[in-house]
This record gives structure tokens, sequence and C-alpha cells, in this order.
């Protein structure tokens, strides 16, 4: 299907953005690597009157180590990411999740925070932002502000991000030397997420001393299962005692109920998900 016309521009500097969506406001849709908004304007789901595109905004392209966090920006592509030495040394669940998101032609044109602002919840990248506590960096006219992944997701593809505004960057606590696992269930290969779990772990001495757990799909947002990460701590690595903890994961959930499997499946599912992703991520 041939999307309705629109205008186009393709400001070079963060301040030219701002400057066109409020301009335009709500008739302004903003497009980085374009994975999300195209086929959404292919198939004539939004009609807006202008695309500003961030793409060639150099500014907000980098990778950088902060210090106590690894700031990725706006442009950065999953493949920026995915050969990040930063990415692989200090958040190797992020890496592990972008390596399932969908085929190599997709990973060089989308982008983390594109993902991000769209909001997917069977997307592969906010379950892993959220359970690494990931702060998103949004820039408007009169300034930066940061907000806590724990607040960003706000309902079906929305967030907190107004719509003069952009999220130029998202800031992401190390994680370094903590296992990492990304557990995904598909029917096919490239196919958005059944449902996907996002685990990293701290092991001492074969006990788990910290546990972050994120789910993907199993409600209108990325969900953290922080029960699950207290009932984890102080466990040992062991099959056994990782299920015990991992069993009620579906609990205060809302997944959807669709031609892949209806809320109760999707539920029992993930805690065998869960289990598995844990294990992995601790390396039992």
């Amino acid at each position: 299907m041939i999307p309705p016309e629109f205008d186009y521009a393709a400001p070079a500097t963060v301040e030219e953005a701002l400057a066109l969506l409020a301009e335009h406001g709500d008739e302004a849709k903003v497009m980085s690597g374009g994975q999300s908004l195209l086929p959404v304007l292919r198939m004539r789901l939004n009609a807006p009157g202008i695309v500003v595109d961030i793409s060639r905004i150099e500014e907000i392209k980098g990778i950088t180590d902060t210090g106590d966090a690894i700031r990725i920006g706006a442009g950065a592509t999953y493949q920026d990411v995915l050969d990040s030495d930063l990415i692989s040394e200090h958040l190797a669940l992020l890496h592990t999740a972008l390596t399932e998101v969908a085929d190599a032609q997709i990973r060089h044109r989308g982008t983390v925070c594109g993902a991000l602002v769209h909001a997917d919840p069977a997307g592969d990248v906010g379950a892993p932002v959220l359970a690494l506590e990931g702060r998103m960096v949004i820039q408007g006219q009169d300034g930066e502000r940061t907000v806590e992944a724990s607040d960003f997701f706000v309902d079906l593809f929305e967030t907190a991000v107004g719509e003069d505004e952009l999220l130029v960057a998202v800031e992401i606590p190390k994680h370094t030397g903590w296992g990492a696992h990304y557990e995904k269930f598909v029917r096919v290969s490239h196919q958005w997420a059944i449902i996907g779990i996002a685990a990293a772990v701290r092991v001492e001495g074969g006990t788990i001393a910290e546990a972050r757990v994120g789910l993907t799909n199993m409600g209108a947002t990325p969900l953290r299962a922080t029960a699950v990460e207290e009932a984890l701590v102080g466990k040992e690595a062991t099959e056994e005692a990782v299920a015990e903890a991992c069993a009620q994961v579906g609990e205060g959930t809302d997944p959807p109920s669709d031609l892949n499997g209806q809320a109760d499946y999707r539920k029992h599912v993930a805690g065998v998900l869960t289990r598995r992703a844990v294990l992995a991520a601790a390396g039992a």
C-alpha cells in the first residue's frame, strides 16, 4: 500500500528538529531509521503532515562511556550498538537481546532509541533497558530532562516523550561482569516476540547476589519482574531453586490473547522461559 502524501524535512541539528516539531505539533512524526514508522505509513495507520528525519543529526549518533553508565545516542543503529565494545563489556544483556532483532538489514537501519520511543510491547529493546534501569534523555526547546525507564513506558505505543520533544539518548548503568541471556519465543525466525525474557544475574560463589528480569509482550508495556528478582537473591544457581523463584513470574501481568496463544498459555510459558533465561545468565 502507498502511504498518504506528506512533507519531509531532514534537519542537521537537534535544535532544528525541535523547531519543526514546535511548528507542526501533532501533524509531525519523527523518523530515525524508519523501521517502525514506514510500515505504519504504508498501512495508512497514521497520516502525518510532515515527517522529520533525524538520521542526519551527527550529534546524536555516538555511544559513549559516562563513567557509571553507557550513553547510546538516538542515531545509533542496532548494529552500531552490537559492534560496540562498550556494550559487549558493560551491557551484555542489551547486546544479547539485540542479536534477536529481526534481520541484518533492519539492524543496520533501525535504532535502539527509535524502538524505545515506538514502545511496541513485543519489541526486543524495552525489556532489557527496563531491567537494566536505563534512563531516557529527552530534549525539548527548554532543555533536557531525564526519565527513568520505569516511568517512560506509559501505555501501548505511548511514552513520556511529548509531541514537541525528542528522545536524544538512553543512558544505561554499567552491569560489568553480570551474566546475561535473552530467551525469545517465536514461531518463525525474525518474528516479533510472542514472549521474551531478559535476564541479567550477578553470581558470587554459586549464589545469586543480584538479578534483573524484564518481560517482553506480557502486557501493554515492557514489564519488570521485581518479585522474581527479589526471590532469586540468595538462591543457589541450581535448576530447582531458580524454578521455584521464577514460577510466579506471570502474576500481575496482562498478556494478550491472540492467534499465537491465550493469556494463560503465555503466563505458563513465561515461567518456563524465565527459568531458562536465569539459569543461562547464571552460567548454570
